[in-house]
């Protein structure tokens, strides 16, 4: 189940802020064609921490009902507390998930301890495989590499993703998983390739909504190991990557930046209607909207092709 491509969605907007569910449809069919190993609702990428419950469900439910059982889909379990996640993930299990997605419990500041009993609660409590998933910059709470490893022995979770950035450390996630069966998935969209040469099951890149072919691409190469292919692919996607820091970052943050770029890319690439996000995030400019688009065109990234459905607008 866990390995390939499997880009966290974008989670499109309607005028008044609800999930704009048609397309939501078409960007999963954008995926789908593109290939992708499997697709991850409700990850920082989709906003899962702006969301409200009913809009984690919209999302989950559109997007289950649209895949159709042709990949795994990952739904995002992410919330402050192991009760909250508790009832995150037994809902995502109603809805047709096929696993769930669990960072630390960010706000209170978990100890090693506190984080060992959250995963083994949640390994528990929900009949559905678990990933641990480790992303420090946004929870502030690092996921100590050991543990990870002690949990992947103990097999109480069935994969682990990786957004801390720091390689040393997902080698060392990696060491302490082997043998055990357990996934190790990057969420870096820039070190992709390096962390499939070290042994990286597969990717979860946020750019991968923008370009999933380019990805799928890359994971194919490394994984047959034309490492050249991978580098000179990854090196085309690390000058895509620039679209994140078309905002003007004294007005808004890192998140709004990067989400409000991946979203008006797949504006001017056809595939949802609107760029905005869900507040606190501010959406970018249509001045830097703009230069997304003119970016995305010089990747050599056009309009997706007319079969994909429902059409936008």
């Amino acid at each position: 189940m866990f390995h390939g491509v499997v880009p966290p969605l974008c989670t499109p907007l309607t005028e008044d802020g609800e999930v704009d569910t048609a397309s939501l449809e078409r960007l999963t069919a954008f995926q789908l064609d593109a290939g992708v190993h499997g697709l991850f609702v409700g990850g920082s990428t989709g906003e899962v921490a702006q969301l409200t419950d009913a809009q984690r469900d919209t999302a989950l439910r559109t997007v289950t009902a649209t895949v159709a059982g042709q990949v795994p889909v990952l739904a995002g379990v992410i919330d402050t507390g192991t009760l909250r996640v508790i009832e995150h993930a037994r809902r995502a299990h109603r809805l047709g998930a096929d696993a769930v997605v669990a960072t630390a419990p960010f706000y209170v500041g978990a100890g090693e301890g506190e984080l060992r009993a959250h995963f083994l609660a949640l390994h528990a409590a929900v009949d559905l495989p678990l990933v641990a998933y480790d992303i420090p910059s946004n929870t502030h709470v690092k996921l100590p590499p050991a543990l990870l490893g002690e949990l992947a022995q103990e097999k109480a979770i069935a994969a682990v993703k990786d957004s801390s950035g720091d390689l040393e450390s997902f080698q060392k996630v990696m060491d302490g998983a082997a043998g055990s069966g357990v996934a190790c998935l990057t969420g870096s969209e820039t070190l992709a390739d390096l962390a499939l040469a070290r042994g990286a099951d597969g990717v979860v890149p946020g750019l991968g909504n923008v370009d999933p072919h380019g990805y799928v691409r890359l994971y194919e190469a490394a994984r047959t190991g034309d490492l050249a292919a991978a580098r000179a692919e990854q090196r085309r996607l690390v000058e895509l990557f620039a679209i994140i820091d078309v905002a003007d970052r004294g007005r808004v943050g890192r998140m709004s930046g990067a989400l409000g770029a991946f979203k008006a890319a797949l504006v001017a690439r056809g595939v949802i209607a609107r760029p905005a996000t869900l507040p606190p995030l501010l959406p970018i400019t249509a001045d830097e909207a703009r230069r997304v688009a003119e970016l995305t065109r010089a990747a050599g990234l056009g309009p997706v092709g007319t079969h994909l459905s429902p059409p936008v607008g």
